[in-house]
């Protein structure tokens, strides 16, 4: 049996209150054991390969596996290369991940959009006999989950509790659903912007404070030949100042497939000229290549607050910057990011600042 415990996050965060597993891995791999021999298995959401490697170590033929974020691909492949394990392929969220799919692993996201466009394919585009088997910790699961799965699903079931983790059983898709709704389109004209967003992307269609505070100084950006968004999600930064310096060559990255597709559609939407890629911190990008980085970090890994993510974002926006070149970030005050910017970056002055959020400018010395 595969031990969990021997995988690990690389190159993703990794800390020592950091694991590359969870409990809900482990009840997801029980409850499916007698779904997985013998069968193609579809895993979304696999963190860091442990329910794609445990379901082919529990006798699966092989795994078409959808994870959002690159560096989830990336410790999937070497933890597999570690062990010696073969027999997945990576997809993205479409309907050739799941066609004609009987057992469907999930590890459920914590966003609900995110799981109705996951269970909108799978209802559409699964086999009619088809089990989905999703987990999660109990302290961020609802009871809302069981009905949105229920809104394509027939039979929803939740398992009892193990380990803090719970586990919800899903089949008999709906008959004659219609066309999925996913992704979606909302015009903002406070910002004078359409966003276009599927469901895994941070803030979905709307626009949070965050963001609304870099973009309502887009225009006090200095002018720049190259400017790049760090971590896109929907491409709303990087939308805003390619209008708003069309001369510019603009590039927008993130880690997460969802943020590249819809940063690409937002732009479209918008009219805007840009350059969408899925990356690691910009891990594409040469080094001095950049006059302006824009930044709204996260300051989740998984489930945990951690702030290792926005670290690793500091230090590849020092990376990419040309001398003299400027990170404009916004930030959550109390997490108090500016010691860190001023000795990662550079010089850094506060261009705007409310209850919560903080928005700096570092430049690079």
């Amino acid at each position: 049996m595969l031990d969990l415990d021997a995988l690990r996050r690389w190159p993703d965060v990794e800390s020592p209150d950091l694991q590359a597993h969870d409990a809900a891995d482990a009840l997801i791999l029980q409850e499916a054991a007698h779904l997985v021999p013998g069968r193609e298995v579809v895993v979304v959401g696999d963190r860091h390969g442990a329910l794609t490697l445990g379901a082919l170590d529990a006798g699966a033929t092989s795994v078409r596996v959808h994870q959002d974020a690159i560096t989830s691909e990336r410790a999937l492949e070497a933890n597999a290369a570690r062990l010696g394990m073969t027999g997945f392929a990576h997809h993205a969220l479409d309907a050739d991940l799941v066609a004609d799919a009987s057992v469907v692993l999930l590890q459920l996201p914590r966003s609900l959009d995110a799981l109705d466009e996951i269970a909108g394919l799978v209802a559409r585009h699964a086999s009619a006999g088809v089990e989905l088997v999703a987990g999660g910790r109990v302290k961020h699961m609802t009871r809302t989950q069981n009905d949105v799965l229920a809104r394509h699903l027939h039979e929803v079931r939740a398992t009892l509790a193990h380990r803090k983790a719970r586990v919800l059983h899903a089949r008999e898709p709906h008959q004659d659903l219609p066309p999925l709704a996913w992704p979606r389109t909302v015009r903002h004209d406070d910002v004078g912007l359409t966003v276009v967003a599927h469901g895994g992307v941070f803030a979905g269609t709307s626009v949070d404070r965050g963001t609304r505070m870099l973009l309502e100084r887009i225009r006090r950006l200095p002018r720049a030949e190259a400017i790049l968004d760090l971590g896109c999600g929907s491409g709303l930064l990087a939308t805003a100042a390619a209008l708003a310096q069309p001369h510019a060559t603009v590039t927008a990255t993130d880690r997460s497939a969802a943020a590249v597709r819809s940063t690409v559609l937002t732009a479209a939407a918008n009219g805007a000229r840009m350059t969408a890629v899925r990356d690691d911190a910009a891990a594409s990008l040469p080094d001095g290549a950049v006059d302006v980085v824009l930044l709204n970090p996260p300051f989740h890994a998984d489930a945990a607050v951690h702030t290792g993510l926005a670290h690793r974002m500091f230090e590849a926006a020092a990376r990419v910057l040309r001398p003299g070149g400027e990170l404009w970030a916004v930030w959550n005050g109390h997490l108090r990011y500016r010691a860190a910017l001023e000795r990662v970056v550079g010089p850094t002055r506060q261009i705007a600042r409310d209850t919560t959020f903080t928005v700096t400018a570092s430049r690079r010395g």
